[in-house]
């Protein structure tokens, strides 16, 4: 009873599942009527080196893709290694509102029956929360032929148009209007006709939203200048599992044959590249050993090569890297790219580090264009930032002292908590809902390691306002 307490104190909301007799528990982060993590802010005591070990959770953005990837699948599909995360919570009750079952095994793994889902529009408030909504549109049209989709929600950090998805899906035989902020689709003749479609732009969401859609097209599909993502290779091999015909998934051409139908099945989702990155970055900026547990090398060697120039050690031991740092931080330049290059969901990380870091290192984003939010938190802490354009030039200094920031997206928010662990003194993120949608358990790992850090309330300025009950 007393975790059940603490759990509640914590503003969680709990869903019980029953399935016969036996109950399956699962978190969802907002409690009804409660503004759940706006409530919430992180304070840190930074200035403590990282020692211990870390477990990476499952991959956000694998994984984003993959639920809504079950809509095509006919039968109990088991989805293992699913991060806790609010962005995941959100997509299984979206697929619940649709008609699936949705069944939690245990804390990573779900099982999802589709079979029973119906053809509907997805739930506004829901849809509109996140970025990964845009998936289902692919899902839908390739399940029923129709679709209607909130416009996206998610992180704001520049224009992130979805022209290349719905020209994919026009060259795929549907057509796509946007109404009353939904995107509503509909395919000639009520299914998806294979096509060749090629990308003007390497995009990510593209190319996994374009997948999704062609695997149970009629003939076979070819998209060029796809991207190359871990993820894209894990949604791939997800469906395939399901019987699915896709080849050159990590490769800038994928064809896809359209079968009749994907059956269920099991899968699990490879480990979070960008998580792993995140503590790796940490390590840095904040000193120490640690080891970083759970992890594919290969898709972390962009971000590994960028910290060795900093002066970090990074030692492979099988699924595990070792990553320490004693010595003064040097400086580097950073250009965000798509994958094999430095990902751009790294860049606030690497940039609390480069704060640290002697001499005048250089970040060019070279993917979105408004990453820079985040500077004007880390100059609270003293750090030394100008931006221009898609170029910021940060100019190293000796120490940073905490201050309150507030996160504005995702992995701005993960980047605070870097500077904050690095900084001497106190500080204090709120907004932090941005942080939990990515990141499974921060606070728990991050104290697993030696930070000082926890979550506290804010006091809620509107209870004051409503009556007593009772």
């Amino acid at each position: 009873m007393g975790s059940l307490a603490e759990a509640l104190v914590e503003r969680f909301s709990f869903l019980w599942i029953f399935e016969g007799c036996v109950p399956f528990l699962r978190i969802s982060p907002v409690l009804p009527g409660v503004r759940g993590a706006d409530l919430k802010k992180y304070v840190i005591h930074g200035g403590r080196p990282l020692y211990g070990k870390v477990d990476i959770s499952g991959a956000k953005n694998a994984a984003v893709g993959i639920i809504p990837a079950a809509l095509l699948v006919e039968g109990p599909c088991r989805i293992e290694n699913i991060p806790a995360i609010s962005d995941v919570d959100l997509l299984l009750n979206i697929l619940r509102d649709l008609g699936a079952t949705v069944r939690m095994i245990n804390r990573t793994t779900v099982e999802v029956d589709c079979t029973g889902a119906r053809c509907m529009a997805v739930p506004y408030d829901a849809g509109r929360k996140l970025r990964a909504s845009y998936y289902l549109l692919g899902a839908m049209l390739g399940r029923f032929g129709e679709a209607e989709v909130p416009l996206p929600g998610g992180c704001d950090f520049g224009s992130r148009p979805i022209d290349q998805h719905l020209k994919g899906f026009a060259a795929l035989g549907a057509e796509v209007e946007v109404e009353k902020g939904y995107m509503c689709a509909k395919a000639q003749g009520g299914r998806m006709k294979g096509s060749q479609i090629y990308l003007d732009v390497a995009s990510v969401g593209a190319t996994m939203n374009l997948m999704l859609a062609a695997v149970l097209a009629q003939g076979t599909t070819i998209i060029e200048n796809t991207a190359k993502e871990p993820h894209i290779v894990d949604l791939a091999n997800f469906l395939n599992s399901m019987g699915a015909e896709i080849t050159g998934a990590g490769t800038d051409v994928i064809k896809i044959r359209g079968v009749d139908k994907l059956r269920g099945g099991e899968y699990s989702i490879i480990p979070d590249q960008i998580e792993a990155g995140t503590y790796m970055a940490a390590v840095t900026a904040a000193g120490g050993e640690v080891r970083v547990c759970n992890v594919i090398p290969k898709h972390l060697e962009c971000i590994t090569a960028k910290l060795l120039e900093m002066g970090a050690e990074v030692e492979e031991q099988g699924d595990s890297l070792i990553v320490r740092r004693t010595g003064p931080l040097q400086r580097t330049n950073v250009k965000t790219m798509f994958y094999p290059g430095f990902p751009t969901d790294m860049h606030p990380q690497i940039a609390a580090v480069l704060c640290l870091a002697r001499g005048t290192s250089v970040i060019t984003e070279g993917v979105w264009d408004n990453r820079y939010r985040y500077t004007e938190e880390f100059r609270r802490l003293g750090a030394k930032i100008q931006v221009d354009g898609k170029i910021a030039i940060i100019e190293g200094v000796e120490k940073l002292t905490g201050a309150p920031m507030e996160a504005c997206d995702l992995r701005a928010g993960a980047g605070m908590i870097i500077a904050g662990l690095a900084a001497q003194g106190t500080s204090e993120i709120s907004n932090v809902k941005h942080i939990e949608r990515g990141y499974e358990d921060i606070i728990g790992k991050l104290s697993g390691i030696g930070a000082d850090i926890r979550t506290v309330d804010v006091p809620d300025p509107e209870r004051g306002k409503v009556s007593a009950v009772g």
